[in-house]
């Protein structure tokens, strides 16, 4: 990879990120917004991973699966919003063709580890909910840990080849990136070669680490929906259908902004859309996971104020 990087990248070696506006009302405006945003993500995905770490009682899967989202989801905001953060304020906006490598990459591995985690989390709800009986023996730990350990494998080997066929073509300017980070669709745009086979790549790709997990969780889903019309008490109906609905909302937000951005014909290319796409599948996603997949959880709550009430009596 190195040779074909220095081949390939010898007029450019450096990228320039557009960002959002060129208007700096406008840019003070989205930073302190952003700003905001990406410490609450930080506290509540932060918040989750240490309630769960502290309290025995949170020791399960579902929470263990929960605490490796909130992990991801911390790393893959800071991927991207410090440098965006640092480009609003600052009039360079430069990120080195290295640099570049580096943040698509994470960037990548993140994302799809995010995409894998989503339907783990769906199996472990359909199991959880259909099969309660035999929960203890389909979700053992160390059935836990080996599906943890094959999302990264997932993740890794599909970043490699997004970020490989993506960096190995030839740059030779104009090296403005119309987006607020190196993402494969807009460095794409920047290529002086033909990117026909790198569509097709990623459409195969998007089907395999998109639309094949996104349809593996509406089948959980549709089976817990099942399960919960035959629960008697209409209170509890009513409780687990809105508990799924948020579940889904977040999952939809999450895959319908990725499929479109990775999926489609790269005519169909459109930079103000594809930032706004981004927003949604690599900030709000994990800004509303703390929120809808444990804040309003009684168990979490639960802990939150064990954790308190101890810190109260060693004082």
């Amino acid at each position: 990879m190195q040779s074909l990087g220095k081949e390939n990248h010898s007029s450019v070696f450096e990228f320039i990120l557009l960002g959002f506006s060129s208007d700096s009302q406008v840019r003070i405006s989205l930073f302190s917004f952003f700003l905001l945003l990406y410490l609450i993500t930080l506290l509540g995905n932060g918040l989750i991973v240490t309630l769960i770490y502290l309290d025995s009682h949170l020791h399960t899967p579902m929470y263990y699966f929960l605490s490796v989202l909130s992990l991801v989801d911390m790393s893959y905001v800071t991927t991207t919003m410090p440098q965006m953060l640092i480009n609003m304020v600052c009039p360079k906006k430069t990120i080195s063709w290295g640099g570049c490598v580096a943040q698509m990459f994470i960037f990548l591995v993140l994302g799809i580890a995010e995409c894998v985690l989503y339907a783990i989390m769906a199996y472990d709800r359909y199991v959880a909910i259909c099969f309660p009986l035999h929960y203890p023996l389909l979700m053992s730990r160390p059935i836990c840990i080996k599906m943890v350990t094959g999302c990264w494998t997932i993740s890794i080997a599909g970043a490699l080849i997004y970020t490989v066929f993506t960096m190995h073509l030839p740059y030779c300017g104009p090296h403005k990136i119309n987006h607020f980070f190196c993402e494969v669709p807009a460095v794409l745009k920047l290529a002086c070669a033909d990117t026909s086979f790198n569509d097709r790549l990623d459409f195969i790709l998007g089907f395999i680490l998109l639309l094949v997990p996104f349809s593996l969780i509406l089948a959980s889903y549709v089976r817990i929906f099942a399960s919960i019309l035959r629960i008697h008490s209409s209170q509890g109906r009513l409780k687990s259908f809105s508990t799924c609905a948020s579940h889904i909302t977040v999952v939809i937000m999450f895959y319908g902004p990725a499929m479109i951005m990775y999926m489609r014909p790269g005519s169909w290319y459109d930079p103000e859309r594809d930032k706004k796409l981004a927003l949604f599948y690599n900030v709000v996603s994990a800004f509303l996971n703390p929120i809808i997949y444990s804040l309003r959880n009684k168990d979490v709550k639960g802990a939150f104020l064990n954790v308190l009430g101890n810190r109260r009596t060693a004082q």
